[in-house]
């Protein structure tokens, strides 16, 4: 799946930005997340029928908040 695929060369590129103390690297690292982001929610239904299915994606989208999360904490973002 290309959304793993990309998880796999960006979060080690954000998490050795990040130990740098480079967090523009980091976040250009999760920038090149978006377009396997927009494509899995295109092609994908998350909640598949398929018990073995669902679970797979919702942990591949787990993957994904735990990188944006160990880069920038959005929450502490008033607005």
């Amino acid at each position: 799946m290309a959304l793993a695929t990309a998880l796999d060369a960006a979060e080690p590129a954000a998490a050795a930005a990040i130990a740098r103390e480079d967090f523009e690297a980091a976040m250009a690292a999760l920038a090149t997340l978006r377009a396997p982001i927009d494509a899995f929610f295109e092609s994908v239904i998350v909640n598949d029928p398929e018990p073995a299915k669902r679970t797979a994606r919702l942990g591949l989208l787990d993957r994904v908040r735990a990188a944006v999360h160990n880069v920038a904490d959005f929450s502490k973002i008033e607005g």
